[in-house]
C-alpha cells in the first residue's frame, strides 16, 4: 500500500501571531514556522502503518513556496520515504490546493491519503473533503483510530453521540484528529538521513492546474484586547450585575 501524506507549513503554534500594519495579512518576518500539528499526526500514522508492515511507501507532499521544503525534510526525518513539493508563490485557497493534490494523486496512484483535518492558520477544514470529492473517493474525517482489515480501512471517529466506525474501500482519504496518536520526535540520525532522501519539485503549471483563486483576503485584523476583570464585593453585587448588566437572569 502506498500512502500519500499532505503537509502544510504554518506558523509554529507557540508563536504569537502578528498582523501587518496595513492589515493585508499576517507578518511572517523572522517567524518560526513548523508542520501543521494535524499534518504531523497524519505523518506519524502513515509511518506507523508502514512499521506494521501494512504500507510499503510513504510519500509526503506539500503545496507552497520553496520554504516548504523545510517541513518536507521534517516529514522525511519522521519516517516518510520521499517528498514532493508543488511549488507556487501564489496564495491559494482550499479548492486550488485540493485540485493540485488531486493531480498528484493521479500521478502517484496512492491507496490512501492522510492529511490533517484542518490547518491551524486558516482553520478552514475544507481541503480534505474537497480532495475526496474531486477524486470520487470515500472519506472519513476527524479520525481518532485507523486500522487496516484486509482491503477495508476501519476508521473510528468521535461524534456527538460517542464513537462511530466507518469501513472504507481503498483508495480512500482520511483526515486526522488530535486523539489519533502522539507524533514522535525526529532523532538526529534520522534528520541527517532525511537530507539524502529524494525531494522532487514540480509546479502547478506542470500539473495542468490554472492557479486562479476564487476567494481573496480583504483584510486581517487582530482580535480585540481582552478587558480586565472586576472584583465584586459580594453575592448581591454579582446578582445585580447578572440581572441589570448582563441581563441573563430576571
Amino acid at each position: 500500500m502506498k500512502i500519500l501524506v499532505a503537509v502544510k507549513r504554518v506558523i509554529d503554534y507557540n508563536v504569537k501571531v502578528r498582523v501587518k500594519g496595513d492589515n493585508s495579512g499576517v507578518d511572517l518576518a523572522n517567524t518560526k514556522m513548523a508542520i501543521n500539528p494535524f499534518c504531523e499526526i497524519a505523518v506519524e500514522e502513515a509511518v506507523r502503518l508502514k512499521e506494521q508492515g501494512k504500507a510499503e511507501e510513504v510519500v509526503a507532499v506539500s503545496v507552497g513556496a520553496d520554504a516548504c521544503q523545510e517541513q518536507l525534510r521534517t516529514a522525511l526525518a519522521l519516517g516518510a520515504d520521499r517528498a514532493i513539493l508543488v511549488k507556487t508563490e501564489d496564495g491559494l485557497d482550499s479548492l486550488l490546493v485540493a485540485k493540485l493534490l488531486a493531480k498528484v494523486c493521479q500521478q502517484e496512484q496512492p491507496d490512501l491519503v492522510l492529511m490533517g483535518k484542518q490547518a491551524i492558520d486558516s482553520d478552514n477544514n475544507q481541503t480534505g473533503q474537497m480532495l475526496a470529492a474531486i477524486n470520487d473517493w470515500p472519506q472519513a474525517i476527524f479520525a481518532s483510530k485507523v486500522a487496516l482489515n484486509g482491503q477495508e480501512l476501519l476508521v473510528t471517529r468521535e461524534v456527538d453521540g460517542g464513537l462511530e466506525t466507518l469501513a472504507l474501500t481503498l483508495p480512500a482519504l482520511v483526515t486526522t484528529d488530535l486523539r489519533l496518536n502522539e507524533p514522535r520526535y525526529a532523532s538526529l540520525p534520522n534528520i541527517m538521513k532525511a537530507k539524502r532522501k529524494p525531494l522532487d519539485v514540480i509546479t502547478g503549471t506542470e500539473l495542468g492546474v490554472e492557479l486562479s483563486a476564487r476567494t481573496r483576503v480583504l483584510a486581517v485584523t487582530p482580535p480585540p484586547s481582552r478587558q480586565g476583570g472586576e472584583v465584586l464585593d459580594g453575592v448581591d453585587s454579582l446578582i445585580d450585575k447578572l440581572k441589570n448588566q448582563a441581563k441573563v437572569i430576571s
